[in-house]
């Protein structure tokens, strides 16, 4: 069984999530994580989580949104995972491509956002993109100041530098469709020496549909074309690869054991 990490279900209406759902289980993908990206979103995805007894979500704000609102308090957050299909806190980070919310802002609520999860005891899913200095550095202050949290790179395309960090302060790296693409050597390279028991894929759906579906909307089904190439990768069969992240998803997110 595959578990798609990362995806964004309430992206699709009604009709159209019935048949995401038929195609994901045909596909082998048995479980879900539908991912939370504002204050307002993220206090209806409990209900959508439950309406499927495969189906899990987070709870946070996104770097896109962090001026939207005032920056909700850790507390806030944290309140907010008492449901019991709630199993993490995210995504949060920064994103300096866009640059939709001051730079500012967006490190004041990824602090928020980490402190959520640490109180919570549950991961953080982070979005980290043109921000890997950033990332890094309020990772580590965050980890001196308060202690430990667990944490996912969801998405990953970032440096090496980022990865290795991340993996050294025991995070975890989960990877898309961005690893289909043809230019996405260096990335394939990250992935081939990620440690094993760190490993996730996700689609981030309905955006970076993988090759060979590439053009058309992205869905958790195609999951499985990133698990196959990255079983290939790290020269293991699909179902070997299916186990290994499996495995890594339950650690990593307890609640969902």
């Amino acid at each position: 069984m595959l578990i798609d990490s990362h995806c964004h279900l309430d992206y699709y209406d009604a009709a159209e999530l019935s048949g995401v759902l038929v195609r994901a289980a045909q596909a082998g993908v048995g479980e879900m994580v539908t991912i939370g990206t504002t204050l307002e979103q993220s206090a209806r995805l409990p209900t959508l989580a439950a309406s499927q007894p495969n189906l899990w979500c987070t709870v946070g704000v996104h770097p896109h949104h962090a001026a939207e609102v005032p920056v909700p308090s850790p507390e806030t957050l944290a309140a907010m995972t008492q449901h019991p299909r709630v199993i993490g806190i995210g995504e949060s980070g920064l994103d300096y491509f866009y640059d939709r919310a001051p730079r500012d802002v967006q490190q004041q609520n990824f602090r928020a956002n980490i402190r959520a999860a640490r109180l919570a005891h549950v991961p953080l899913v982070i979005h980290a993109r043109d921000a890997d200095d950033d990332i890094g550095l309020i990772l580590q202050e965050e980890r001196r100041s308060g202690g430990d949290f667990a944490f996912l790179l969801h998405c990953f395309s970032s440096s090496r530098g980022l990865a290795e960090l991340g993996l050294a302060l025991g995070g975890y790296i989960s990877f898309s469709g961005i690893l289909t693409f043809p230019k996405s050597n260096e990335l394939r390279d990250i992935a081939r020496n990620v440690p094993a028991d760190r490993l996730l894929v996700e689609t981030d759906a309905p955006y970076l549909a993988p090759v060979p579906m590439r053009g058309k909307r992205n869905e958790p089904a195609y999951v499985a074309h990133t698990a196959r190439l990255l079983a290939e990768i790290r020269n293991l069969t699909p179902d070997a690869l299916a186990d290994l992240t499996t495995t890594n998803f339950r650690r990593l997110f307890r609640k969902a054991a």
